[in-house]
């Protein structure tokens, strides 16, 4: 777990300082394709893998661990735990080897039709297969606490555990076949065409899923941790259960909302997904019913009798209640990540805005929200316990969170203002829209990409606050003693024998249906309705070459 932990720890460090260069090209602090000799987009892939794909897959895995061995009391396959550990490593060091040689230019969004090298995709597949097996070796476990306590709940973290996992299984299953079908043998040069269409297709099965494969291990927090921290109970056990099983079968069908600018696909199609889209907000509107129920339960037992006195009379600034305080400020920023969600969905908007900077404002107030902040605070929490090792600097570590939210409103302000005045996502701004020396100069941008640059410094800031009290941290002496345990909440609605949200055979099946309806039309559209060739680029600008 420890490994699993600090592993992505460190990749982190890559993923956050490429973060602050990405924001200051942007701006035209830095001009030029490279710095280090590490050019623009690749630095722009290794970003976006890093931080997106492999910190997050890490994370879900080592916390799962936690999760199944601490509620089900039963001992887990060490055997299988370091296959799942190595396969994983051995496929990031693969994949990050392609990019940082410069042989796997291709993004977050590793679709056609850029090529990587070989082992770039080999990597990837070996990164996702490790997580299967870190899953399977959790299902015996499930069973095993079924057959032992029968007339026991299953408690609600391993339940989001599965749940999540379930999820990943199902998305990640069509992205292998793209990788290990479509993209490998064409990177090896077995085959000089393939359909790019469906390889989007393929991806963005998996690449909205995603969100919500990062957005659950904090999902579990704010329900089984979080009332626990304020000295309160979760409002309502079969809501926090049903939260879950609506993730699993409204996360996976909603990929369309991102190509909603494809020619080949039908628009009935895209209404579809669309109302899907919606339709995976219940679960977040649930939530913030939930968890602010809670947290005025837990300031009325603690004595505060206002109507409202409850909102501010939390502990934010308890610097022994740090987690807390994650939680907190990543779940308040989710509030307008989801908001702006809901616009990325709508089939107008997101033609307005889908190839903006807009995108990237709202897709970090997600993963660089309430996602990287429950990472940062679970970490610290995590190896805290299983070291026996105090937290150090805990006034700087309360105040990372507070830090690193101001970094993000001022970062996801620019881009999504920039955004609606049509500023370019993807594009190296700095040597061109945002360089006055450049034909393309734009000058109304030059604002709003200072502004982000600000914000992406800010966070940076507050990304080597945390750093500095992990490293501090690990450098102490612990306290002798491990008693490894979560914060875990009680209920304050227990509803009994809720036999809808007891089994996961059910919900697994109408997803699997509703996969069906949303997928099948749909790749077949893809097969059959194959779009011509884009005009060709260079990298170093962004304007199409034409003929």
């Amino acid at each position: 777990m420890l490994l699993e932990l600090l592993i992505p720890m460190l990749l982190l460090v890559l993923g956050v300082y490429l973060g602050l260069i990405q924001v200051l090209s942007r701006a035209g602090v830095i001009r030029g394709d490279s710095i280090w000799s590490l050019k623009y987009f690749e630095g722009l892939t290794l970003h976006g893998v890093v931080n997106a794909i492999v910190v997050t897959t890490f994370f879900a895995v080592a916390f799962g661990n936690a999760v199944m061995v601490y509620y089900l009391k039963n001992k887990i396959n060490m055997t299988w735990v370091w296959v799942s550990f190595w396969v994983m490593m051995i496929g990031t060091l693969l994949a990050a080897w392609a990019i940082m040689s410069g042989n796997a230019t291709v993004l977050y969004t590793f679709y056609a039709p850029l090529k990587a090298h070989p082992l770039f995709y080999i990597g990837v597949a070996l990164l996702v297969v490790g997580s299967w097996i870190a899953f399977f070796n959790w299902i015996p476990m499930y069973l095993r606490f079924r057959k032992e306590h029968p007339e026991k709940k299953t408690p609600i973290a391993v339940v989001g555990t599965l749940a999540n996992f379930v999820i990943w299984f199902i998305a990640t299953v069509p992205v292998a076949y793209e990788v290990l079908v479509i993209l490998l043998p064409w990177s090896l040069g077995y085959v000089s065409e393939i359909n790019v269409m469906l390889t989007r297709v393929l991806f963005w099965f998996f690449g909205h899923p995603l969100v919500y494969f990062w957005l659950l291990p904090a999902y579990i927090m704010y329900y089984a941790f979080l009332p626990k921290l304020v000295g309160s109970k979760i409002y309502s056990d079969f809501a926090a259960r049903l939260v879950f099983f609506l993730f699993l079968i409204f996360s996976i069908p909603v990929g369309l909302h991102h190509q909603f600018a494809e020619p080949s696909i039908n628009p009935n199609l895209k209404l579809l997904h669309a109302v899907f889209t919606f339709g995976v907000a219940l679960p977040s509107l649930i939530t913030a019913f939930s968890i602010a129920a809670s947290l005025e339960m837990g300031a009325h037992l603690r004595g505060h009798k206002g109507l409202m006195s409850w909102v501010y009379r939390q502990p934010f600034f308890d610097k022994n209640n740090y987690l807390f305080a994650y939680l907190i400020v990543g779940l308040l920023i989710f509030i307008v990540g989801g908001a702006t969600g809901i616009l990325n969905a709508s089939y107008s908007m997101n033609n307005l805005v889908h190839n903006t900077g807009f995108l990237p404002g709202h897709f970090h107030l997600t993963v660089a929200g309430p996602v990287i902040l429950a990472i940062f605070g679970m970490t610290v929490y995590m190896y805290s316990n299983l070291t026996g090792k105090e937290v150090k600097l805990k006034s700087l570590n309360v105040a990372v969170p507070y830090i690193w939210a101001l970094g993000l409103t001022f970062f996801s302000s620019g881009l999504m203002v920039g955004g609606l005045l049509g500023e370019p996502r993807r594009t190296n701004l700095g040597i061109s829209y945002t360089n006055p020396d450049s034909p393309l100069f734009h000058s109304d941008w030059q604002i709003t990409t200072a502004i982000t640059a600000i914000g992406g410094t800010i966070m940076f800031i507050a990304a080597l606050s945390y750093f500095t009290v992990l490293i501090a941290t690990m450098a102490s002496k612990s306290k002798g003693s491990v008693a490894f345990s979560f914060p875990t909440s009680e209920a304050y609605h227990d509803e009994k024998n809720i036999s809808l949200v007891k089994n996961f055979a059910p919900w697994i099946l109408v997803a699997v249906v509703i996969i069906l309806i949303a997928y099948v039309p749909t790749i077949k559209e893809a097969l059959e309705n194959t779009a011509g060739g884009a005009l060709p680029y260079l990298p170093t600008n962004p304007v199409p070459i034409t003929p």
